[in-house]
């Protein structure tokens, strides 16, 4: 506990460090209050009661940061965003082009990459924003509008989507942590006293070991998450001894740090997107009363079978567990590590510099992401199994909430960390 007060007294002694977390703070207030803000013709009442036990529409209010239980200006939070970074990352799988830039050309590659992701992110958001009001509009929360009234409402729920992502990178270079998390972590906390507050009203006595096997579980959940994030695999790493006159270099021993889940809870993330997205899509296709009812039956057909519990459960789990495999690829390149190890003199014991580096850090990482995208999509789907036992469809919607803010605050606690060590270095 001493040391917990003494590490937050120097976080707020060092001005650089209280602007960072000061910035972090304004950013988020300034997003909830543009989650307030609503667009013109809505129906609060019928609204209230859309939003009320529709599970796939609660996932998407906890996807989009909550702005979209208002219908207000951000409404689709960093969804484009974040669908726009999967359709990139995974183009670089299927374009050299692209996984050289990510890859192989530093920060300034990087840089041009994301801006591809935010270009990208425009016309998705008008896709999205499009369909998400022509459903609306078919369910009688949204009134009728006239052309000119579709076209100003698009215009400010896309300008929205892209300012909420500019919030999010500022976050990311002058705030602490990641930024788009943090937006989607800032909305899941925001809603909090109303979800506890409708627990504690309808509050049934015959139903408390329920709540108190929900509880365990949750803990469960967070000590879980905790251990996997933290758990780490050290390979030894050796420096050999350099000669240069009469001092002699090197010879030291150290060791590579590989964490069991190297990706936190972009996995998670990344698995909603793809779930959420063709659903809204869908739906849209199955309501509208201008599409061929060829296609109409076709989008009910597939959202059936996206509705069965069994199947979203073994798709969620298999969206999370592919793409652990896929984020933890994409960042952690055991080749490059292999190179910067052989150009600084380094060694790993017993094995020989070069490609038999980048194959043995390559199998044990195999191994490690294994066992970390295994658990993640099990805590993943654990929830929807409590739901579909219990017929509490919260449940999952709740499950997938703590999975993303225990990550969240797990990440911005290491960040700042982070930051405390440069500065007392």
């Amino acid at each position: 506990m001493k040391n917990f007060f003494n590490k937050f007294t120097l976080i707020f002694q060092d001005h650089i460090l209280r602007k960072r977390i000061f910035f972090t703070l304004f950013a988020l207030v300034l997003f909830r209050v543009f989650a307030a803000v609503p667009i013109s013709g809505v129906d609060t009442a019928k609204l209230a009661a859309f939003f009320s036990g529709n599970e796939f529409f609660g996932l998407l209010n906890v996807f989009s940061g909550g702005g979209l239980a208002q219908l207000s200006i951000v409404m689709l939070g960093v969804g484009p965003y974040i669908t726009a970074s999967i359709i990139m990352q995974l183009s670089t799988i299927m374009s050299s082009r692209l996984k050289e830039m990510y890859q192989e050309e530093g920060q300034a590659g990087r840089r041009k990459f994301a801006q591809y992701s935010r270009i990208l992110s425009v016309p998705l958001a008008i896709i999205q924003a499009f369909s998400f009001i022509k459903l609306l509009e078919n369910q009688g929360v949204l009134q009728k509008l006239t052309s000119l009234e579709m076209v100003t409402n698009l215009l400010i729920i896309t300008a929205g989507s892209v300012l909420l992502m500019w919030i999010g990178e500022l976050i990311s270079e002058y705030g602490i942590g990641n930024g788009v998390s943090l937006i989607i972590f800032a909305g899941i906390v925001a809603g909090l006293p109303t979800t506890i507050g409708q627990l504690l009203f309808t509050l049934d006595a015959s139903q408390i070991p329920l709540y108190i096997a929900f509880i365990a579980v949750a803990v469960v959940v967070i000590v879980g998450v905790v251990v996997i994030t933290e758990a780490e695999r050290p390979i030894p790493v050796t420096y050999a001894k350099q000669v240069r006159g009469n001092k002699v270099y090197g010879g030291t021993s150290t060791y590579l740090p590989l964490r069991i889940n190297q990706a936190g809870v972009i996995p998670i993330i990344f698995a909603l997107s793809i779930l959420l997205f063709p659903q809204m899509i869908l739906r849209f296709l199955q309501a509208s009363e201008r599409v061929h009812g060829a296609i109409q039956s076709a989008s009910g057909f597939i959202l059936d079978i996206l509705a069965n519990s069994w199947f979203y459960a073994i798709a969620y789990f298999f969206l999370v567990f592919v793409f652990t495999y896929f984020y933890t690829a994409v960042t952690f390149d055991p080749d490059q590590i292999s190179e910067n190890l052989q150009k600084n003199g380094a060694f790993i014991p017993g094995v020989r510099p070069g490609k038999s580096t980048s194959d043995h850090i390559s199998r044990i990482l195999t191994r490690l992401t294994l066992v970390g995208a295994l658990f993640l999509g099990f805590i993943a789907v654990l929830p929807l199994a409590m739901s579909g036992l219990t017929g509490i469809t919260a449940v999952s919607i709740g499950g997938t909430s703590l999975l993303i803010v225990v990550s969240v605050v797990i990440d911005l606690i290491k960040k700042i960390d982070a930051q405390v060590s440069i500065r007392e270095y």
